[in-house]
């Protein structure tokens, strides 16, 4: 599902689409168009971006072709998805203690927009961090690589 979806292929065109998505969401998906589970979340985004078109934009990103913004992000797990609003990183609270991005593939086209329609609210109040309201045991659970360093 991943030819459904926009890509950037360069940093200059992720520079871009953040500088130039206004009052909307900018959703990023960092990860490889060959992979199983970027291809279950792509499916998800595909279907989800209609829906959600007045309140985001969803791009996907190959971490291969974006070495700057893999290792900014610390993308050390894929997929992983980024937001921005109005140029702004915009934070979600998971409940783990990696607030800056979402790793792995949603397990609902619900819990997705239910996230969208947070993370714009609160963007449009000014807030640059909002609680997810993803159920708890639908989040994937990893380890943080540099814990304990």
């Amino acid at each position: 599902m991943s030819f459904l979806l926009p890509k950037l292929t360069c940093k200059r065109e992720v520079d871009q689409a953040i500088k130039s998505v206004a009052e909307k969401v900018l959703v990023l998906r960092f990860g490889r168009d060959n992979d199983a589970v970027c291809l279950q979340l792509d499916d998800i985004l595909a279907k989800t971006a209609h829906d959600l078109s007045r309140m985001a934009v969803i791009y996907l990103v190959d971490v291969n072709n974006v070495p700057v913004y893999t290792q900014y992000f610390d993308i050390s797990y894929i997929p992983s998805t980024v937001f921005f609003f109005n140029g702004q990183h915009m934070k979600v609270d998971y409940g783990s203690p990696d607030h800056t991005k979402f790793v792995g593939s949603f397990k609902t086209k619900q819990d997705f927009i239910d996230l969208i329609e947070v993370i714009y609210r609160g963007a449009m109040r000014g807030k640059l961090i909002v609680r997810s309201p993803i159920d708890p045991n639908n989040i994937p659970k990893y380890d943080l690589l540099y814990q304990g360093i």
